[in-house]
């Protein structure tokens, strides 16, 4: 067995050049031209190829490490016979082979023409994209020489690599590190504590990836009026016993929604293969619940059978049976639109992300009270922030303006007649 050192090449005038890809392993068997790492500067990227073939016993560089001409890459074992019958090539042969081939590459960037240098490989399966469209896919957990180029030469942009991620189905990414890159050691300002990322945002996360990169959102923002509706709620008292009646503000909020639901039913449908649109007969609506455990999405079924003061009962029961994990999981799918409140915590607007297969998502901030103008006097009126999260490829911005509105309504002074309170 003989051993080969893989040597950085002459990079002409650059120097301190950062190492953003390690592309082999530990035991890997490498072929002659296949690439080992990607050099990145201000101007461009490349691939360094291997200037042997056999298996790569210790790789000496790693991702963030900045490299010069002569830095050792790693070091190859080869068969004896393999290695007896090829040119017996020194040190600064290697490098002046390395040397031509980075030459050539850079007269075929030249040659170009291209407005921004090109990232190339010196490999035949590689494409050509700009280091900020290269780091766009790396950040997306996306290979880039599996995404077609609409440019000249096959070349990628940021538009390509969207549309590539809009048309693969989703999967769980294999290389996290991918997304997760960590530029460098926290430990070295201070103190650290690590722990384990818990389980409802582990089963989440891939999730909402899968909505904010396949699904163009748009968000439609708005305030209700619902002074009247807030005295309503505050003064219910039951007639046989006299006591107050606590029903929240979300109960009144969700048979709002059952209704727009009812008046616009491309908000109540999901999308599916071969441009088909499932229209739903049924209304489930989920609700986000903060527990302990991470954000659960639970649904209430069948809800425009419900009254507002069943629809309170049963948004208490589902929550609690979230925070004691005593929820079963086939009550987080067969939603028609989500409702995430924060109003019993605080904040305005806000852009909630859609739960595929919905198409919709209903964002609702803390109430607050604003000077306005009405009937030509000047008033105080309680104010409902909401922000209107939709699926731009079943809903136009019209019809997401319709059901602000229409929300806007069924909450505002005729509530009662609209809701049938």
């Amino acid at each position: 067995m003989a051993k080969t050192k893989i040597l950085i090449p002459d990079m002409g005038d650059f120097k301190d050049v950062e190492i953003i890809e390690v592309l082999v392993k530990e035991g890997q068997n490498i072929k002659k031209n296949d690439s080992l790492i990607t050099l990145e500067s201000d101007k461009s990227s490349v691939e360094v190829p291997s200037t042997h073939e056999g298996i790569v016993e210790k790789i000496n560089v790693k991702v963030g490490d900045k490299v010069n001409k002569g830095d050792l890459i790693l070091n190859l074992i080869s068969d004896t016979e393999t290695v007896q019958k090829k040119e017996n090539v020194s040190e600064d042969q290697v490098l002046r082979n390395e040397k031509q081939n980075f030459k050539e590459k850079k007269e075929e960037q030249v040659k170009s023409k291209e407005s921004v240098p090109a990232i190339s490989s010196l490999t035949s399966g590689t494409k050509s994209a700009s280091p900020k469209v290269r780091k766009f896919a790396r950040e997306l957990g996306k290979n880039i020489s599996e995404i077609p180029g609409s440019e000249r030469g096959g070349r990628v942009n940021e538009e390509d690599i969207k549309k590539y991620v809009r048309t693969q189905p989703f999967t769980q990414l294999k290389d996290e590190k991918k997304i997760y890159k960590e530029e460098y050691d926290h430990k070295e300002f201070g103190e650290v504590e690590i722990r384990d990322l818990p389980r409802v945002k582990k089963i989440s996360g891939p999730q909402l990836v899968r909505s904010w990169t396949e699904i163009p959102h748009v968000t439609q923002h708005d305030e209700i009026d619902i002074t009247e509706m807030e005295k309503f709620r505050s003064s219910l008292i039951d007639y046989y016993t006299g006591e107050k009646i606590s029903v929240t503000p979300l109960a009144f909020i969700t048979k709002a929604v059952v209704k727009a639901l009812q008046e616009y039913p491309n908000f109540n449908c999901s999308l599916g293969p071969n441009n088909k649109v499932f229209y739903k007969k049924y209304i489930h609506i989920g609700f986000a619940v903060d527990t302990p455990h991470g954000l659960m999405v639970p649904k209430l079924r069948n809800v425009d059978q419900m009254d507002i003061k069943v629809i309170g009962q049963e948004l208490r029961r589902v929550s609690r049976e979230c925070r004691d994990l005593k929820i079963d999981k086939k009550e987080f799918f067969g939603g028609s639109i989500t409702i995430s409140s924060l109003g019993g915590i605080g904040g305005t607007f806000f852009t909630p992300i859609i739960n595929p297969p919905e198409v919709a998502i209903l964002g609702v901030g803390k109430s607050f009270e604003k000077i306005t103008k009405l009937n030509g006097q000047v008033r105080s009126r309680k104010m409902l922030p909401i922000s209107l999260s939709y699926d731009h490829r079943m809903i136009d911005g019209a019809e997401a303006a319709r059901f602000c509105v229409h929300l806007g309504q069924s909450l505002g002074k005729d509530f009662a007649f609209k809701l049938a309170v």
